[in-house]
């Protein structure tokens, strides 16, 4: 175990599988005590058994995080089990590829009450949190699709991680008074969220991987690194930033 979080508590949506799990795993191993809030509950026990038994801390809450009252029931509990707030991380949405009609309201609804709406709810409950120890770090994780258009996808998408990503500039703006700093990061294509069969994924979607600079898919452990920098002291003076991990696709 290595100290970057000790003493910190981190709530994690989307904590259950794919990149939210491996920030969960990562800031367990750095001493943060880690609520981890998911839908998944088999998976999200599974992180919690693995955290705790090697030697850290951490509880699976069920969240559905369009639901107010299920944000106000996680926050209060991680608080009253661990004492305080420190790190919110939002990892929590839905795919692109789900909705095939791209004039399909409902999936437009969809995809801005789950990306857009969700964060904004955790945020509206975190922050109160945040201000009763002085300060904190929220963590949204929009995408290399709110940064660019494509072809491919629902461009519900591409807006509800667009809407994520100003939104958080706009509260990096406003938080920054109480030492709360907020900001994005935008993750190119990585695996899907519970396989890890790499090559079966890039296999299929070739053309992508050859776009990249880097030459290579991205990995969960990767996203989760800068997620551990913004939830970490080490980014003390960073907000209202976007930090795009791509292997430079966007970079062209």
């Amino acid at each position: 175990m290595v100290d970057r979080l000790v003493g910190k508590v981190a709530i994690v949506t989307g904590g259950a599988a794919g990149m939210g799990a491996a920030t969960c795993r990562l800031f367990g191993r750095e001493g943060c005590k880690v609520g981890i809030a998911d839908r998944q509950e088999d998976l999200g026990r599974q992180i919690e058994a693995e955290i705790n038994e090697a030697g850290g801390d951490a509880v699976f809450i069920p969240i559905d995080v369009t639901k107010e009252e299920d944000w106000k029931r996680v926050v209060d509990q991680v608080v009253s089990r661990y004492g305080k707030l420190d790190v919110l991380v939002n990892f929590a949405g839905i795919s692109s590829s789900i909705y095939k009609d791209d004039f399909d309201g409902d999936a437009w609804d969809h995809y801005m009450l789950v990306n857009a709406k969700g964060p904004f709810l955790g945020t509206k409950y975190a922050v109160p949190r945040m201000r009763e120890i002085g300060g904190g770090s929220i963590v949204n994780v929009s995408s290399v699709n709110g940064l660019v258009g494509t072809v491919s996808g629902h461009p519900g998408y591409n807006a509800s991680k667009a809407a994520l990503r100003l939104y958080s500039k706009a509260m990096a703006a406003r938080l920054g008074v109480d030492n709360i700093r907020v900001n994005s990061i935008h993750p190119g294509r990585m695996p899907p969220m519970t396989t890890g069969d790499q090559e079966s994924y890039w296999a299929r979607d070739a053309e992508t991987k050859s776009r990249i600079p880097l030459g290579r898919a991205g990995t969960r452990e990767e996203a989760a690194n800068v997620a551990l920098f913004l939830a970490s002291d080490d980014s003390s003076y960073v907000t209202g930033a976007e930090l795009v991990v791509d292997g430079g696709l966007t970079a062209i």
